[in-house]
């Protein structure tokens, strides 16, 4: 299916939000997670099912001032 995460297109046969974190390499407490506009709270991202098409937002904290 594709998908479009922080505006790229992307390919996959991942259907599970929470999955689709951990192959991009996505970790930690502080991520915070859309689904087309739509905010995933992280307790939510391991049942979320994903759909071709969708367009995902992912954000992480960076470091730096």
């Amino acid at each position: 299916m594709k998908l479009t995460i922080n505006g790229e297109d992307h390919y996959t046969d991942i259907s599970v939000l929470s999955d689709l974190l951990v192959s991009l390499e996505y970790e930690g407490e502080w991520l915070a997670t859309a689904v087309n506009g739509e905010l995933i709270h992280r307790e939510d991202r391991s049942v979320f099912t994903l759909s071709d098409r969708d367009r995902i937002e992912i954000l992480s904290p960076m470091q730096g001032g």
